[in-house]
């Protein structure tokens, strides 16, 4: 009987003993690093519009945008205009432009 009992607290032992793997380093070091505080997010960061950049800028884009309209009537007409296609790409550049500076 005594036997019994002895190998089977062997046995458990064995069992629980084969059941447990170690950490990798790895691991570990991840665990440590996950359980630091997190530091406080940035602030908003004002920037400067110079405005009147921007004013000349969206004055020379209404400008080109008047002139688009008639363009267009030209290659309606089969008549391409070989500045259209400029006027149209500065135009954009100008929107992106004045899009980033006046957005936060």
């Amino acid at each position: 009987m005594q036997l019994v009992l002895c190998l089977c607290v062997l046995l458990f032992s064995i069992t629980v003993t084969l059941g447990q793997h170690p950490k990798p380093p790895g691991i570990t070091t991840a665990d440590q690093q996950s359980n630091q505080p997190v530091e406080a997010p940035m602030g908003p960061q004002n920037k400067k519009v110079d405005l009147d950049q921007v004013r000349q800028e969206a004055d020379e884009m209404k400008r080109l945008a008047e002139g688009v309209p008639a363009s267009i009537e030209q290659v309606a007409k089969n008549q391409y205009p070989k500045d259209l296609n400029d006027n149209l790409k500065r135009i954009e550049r100008l929107a992106k432009h004045i899009r980033t500076e006046v957005t936060p």
